[in-house]
């Protein structure tokens, strides 16, 4: 034993030396990892990064509508985020006529800039560790052998409890979020305020802001403005209030400081956000279970759908503008699903896993404790009963959910019960409440011939990689009605069914049916498609039975051993406010090839091409490059600096996160990984990992020379 927890210190040892894997609860800063981070040279105390006692860098870092990070720039909440962030903004507010995601858009007053319906901003007020409180309840619990530990609606109540003894005060806009981390050992409780009132005041055009698309999409190197800027609104008070004329701009109790200094090879960086999902305690059947159901559906089912869009967006821009957001979403993920199984066998993940797994077993078996053994084959098994049904559920979520936007249709059941009833009163109340939302569908899909277009190919895709017998029950109808032809079948649906076409519900509404609906083929579908859903659920839900138990064991048992060795701890991400740090730097991604730590604006003109959408520089760009016009954002040798990498601990929801200098300035807009570190996700490779981010001297260079907003530039806290 002795000579087994030497050899993991060693390892552990230069872990801690490089310092660059982690991200850390801020609470733990202090006591953690603070000597490494000065160490690396971090030239500010940490009670200035994050203090729950006083106002830190930490109050100024905001959750992005739920899914990214954003940063507040100036002292009447003028936050910075990514364009692909605000991307769906930009697109809420885009026309043919006045197409922002082309041409962008900059507010020149207060007046000008746009409120984004559903657009959130949540500060992060209070983060308390409330471990022994909630041990304390699940004591007291009903069924305190359950699974209470992990359920959202057992912890919200908690939280209120813990709350009302406390006298935490809950005003509008002011939430609690109680949280397990490490498979449910440690719980945090996170006080919030969300404002709702958020407007667009800035973005580049997508030449700029997505410059590269999904070509370059989790390469490096990189040259994209990856930036747009929005304001938190409130009410005269500074309370959070709906879109109100009369709200004003949040005045903020913290907004970052800019550095155009620089950086240069080997400085210090620490990155705050909120990163949403990783599984570094996953065990190898897991990676490999991942790699062969999730990744596999992402990278087969979306890229035939991407491809049917594009083509068809390519034709019309109308058709661009309305699917834009959702094309990209897509894409994103996809090229990360095929990057990461790349990674995970170039990089021998597997192999990795297992030995990691082996050493905690064999502690286990020094020990003479056989949890850590039981909870590994319980871990096992479970993967392997529940494969065949988790690999099926993510093929209807790929090709029949997510690929399918026209299955968003009404739910008729209230109308099919009143129809049913023959009452004329319950017929009416349920006909004017179809027609409402029938018109929402119908403007949410405003290209039927599109999604006819898309739908035939997602159906030949899930049957593709789903053998008949184990289809959804839709299949059996097209197999006997259709001859098995998906094609005729959605012909069927978009020709014949009450959501087909406008034209087919209002002549349903005239003379509403029972018979209509009950074997309408849009409906049947999605019937089909939900059931599918709950089958395979129920499979998944069976063969899961006590890996939340086991899982927690074996988080334990993997964080106890690192702590024996003297290794700090982090757990897995869960989109909750964390930090990471480490040195800009280059790296060898493969013999022979090295890539640098920066891009100019030069590499933007060299990857030009006018005849691609992707690599289109605009013509007022390419004059600011030919006369040097960079004003005082240009770096000493007189190019525009566009992007740089730092190897910290990103992954998704870190898109729009701070980028600080060891003074804990900002110098840069985290937006991407690269291809070689799409394994971070469940294994980091300090090496090959890098977090690609906006140069904060090109942000400002856009703003002010490009856009020629200079009045956001007068709001901003800047030191040369």
């Amino acid at each position: 034993m002795r000579r087994f927890l030497l050899s993991l210190f060693i390892t552990s040892a230069g872990l801690l030396a490089r310092a660059d894997e982690g991200m850390w609860m801020l609470t733990d800063l202090q006591k953690q990892n603070e000597v490494a981070m000065t160490e690396l040279g971090l030239l500010i105390p940490v009670n200035q990064i994050y203090n729950p006692d006083g106002i830190a860098l930490k109050d100024a870092v905001i959750h992005f509508g739920g899914g990214c990070t954003g940063e507040v720039i100036s002292a009447e909440g003028l936050v910075l985020t990514n364009h692909h962030c605000g991307y769906g903004s930009i697109q809420q507010h885009s026309t043919v006529e006045h197409d922002y995601l082309t041409n962008g858009f900059w507010a020149m007053n207060r007046q000008e800039e746009l409120p984004c319906k559903g657009l959130t901003v949540t500060y992060i007020d209070e983060i308390l560790d409330v471990t022994d409180y909630v041990n304390q309840q699940l004591k007291i619990d009903p069924d305190p052998n359950g699974t209470n530990y992990l359920s959202p609606r057992y912890l919200a109540e908690v939280s209120e409890r813990f709350s009302s003894e406390q006298g935490i005060a809950l005003t509008p806009g002011r939430k609690l979020e109680l949280k397990a981390f490490y498979g449910g050992n440690r719980y945090y409780l996170f006080i919030k305020t969300t404002y709702s009132d958020i407007r667009m005041v800035g973005a580049p055009p997508s030449s700029i802001g997505k410059f590269g698309a999904d070509t370059d999409n989790w390469m490096w190197p990189r040259q994209t403005g990856d930036f747009s800027l929005f304001r938190i609104y409130a009410d005269k008070d500074g309370n959070p209030a709906g879109y109100s004329r009369d709200n004003v701009p949040l005045k903020v109790k913290k907004h970052l400081t800019i550095s155009l200094a620089g950086y240069k090879e080997g400085d210090f960086t620490f990155v705050m956000g909120f990163p949403g999902r990783n599984w570094r305690y996953m065990i190898s059947d897991e990676v490999e279970e991942r790699m062969e159901t999730t990744n596999f559906m992402r990278h087969h089912v979306r890229g035939v759908r991407q491809e049917a869009l594009m083509e068809e967006m390519q034709k019309d821009p109308a058709v661009r503008i309305h699917y834009a957001s959702k094309y990209a979403s897509s894409a994103n993920y996809w090229k990360n699903a095929i990057g990461m199984n790349e990674g995970l066998v170039r990089l021998k993940v597997l192999d990795t896993k297992r030995a990691q797994q082996e050493q905690l077993l064999a502690c286990g078996r020094e020990q003479g404790d056989d949890s850590y053994q039981k909870a590994f084959d319980r871990i096992r098994d479970i993967v392997r009963h529940r494969r065949p049904a988790l690999y099926h559920q993510q093929a209807i979520q790929e090709a029949l959910v997510t690929g399918l936007d026209f299955m968003r249709i009404p739910n008729t059941a209230t109308m099919l019960t009143a129809l049913k009833s023959k009452d004329k009163v319950r017929i009416q109340s349920a006909t004017d409440s179809l027609k409402v939302v029938a018109d929402r569908y119908f403007a949410s899909v405003p290209f039927p011939e599109v999604e006819r277009i898309v739908a035939k190919k997602m159906l030949q895709t899930y049957m593709k990689y789903i053998p008949a017998e184990q289809r959804i029950s839709i299949f059996e109808v097209i197999d006997k009605r259709f001859k098995g032809n998906s094609d005729a079948f959605v012909d069927a649906c978009f020709d014949y069914s009450v959501f087909g076409k406008k034209e087919n519900f209002e002549k349903f509404i005239r003379k509403p049916g029972s018979y209509k609906l009950a074997f309408d083929w849009m409906i049947l579908l999605k019937h089909s498609i939900t059931d599918g859903l709950l089958q395979t659920a129920l499979a998944m839900t069976d063969a899961n039975k006590n890996y939340n138990a086991a899982h927690k064991v074996w988080v334990k048992g993997m964080t106890d051993m690192k702590q024996s060795a003297g290794t700090p701890i982090y757990p897995d991400a869960n989109s909750t406010l964390r930090l990471t740090y480490g040195k800009v730097l280059p790296y060898e991604p493969a013999d022979g090839v090295e890539y640098s730590y920066y891009t100019t604006l030069k590499g933007a003109m060299e990857k030009e091409d006018p005849n691609n959408w992707e690599f289109v520089v605009p013509a007022k760009l390419k004059q600011l490059y030919q006369s040097k016009d960079f004003g005082r954002y240009a770096m000493p040798n007189g190019e525009m600096p566009i992007c740089f990498i730092v190897n910290t601990d990103n992954t998704g929801g870190n898109s729009g996160s701070p980028v600080f200098n060891a003074k804990g300035e900002l110098i840069g807009t985290a937006f991407d990984r690269n291809y070689e570190g799409l394994t971070g996700d469940i294994a980091f490779r300090p090496s090959s990992q890098r977090a690609a981010c906006v140069d904060i001297r090109y942000t400002l260079f856009i703003i002010e020379k490009y856009a020629g907003a200079s009045h956001i530039i007068k709001e901003l806290t800047i030191a040369e």
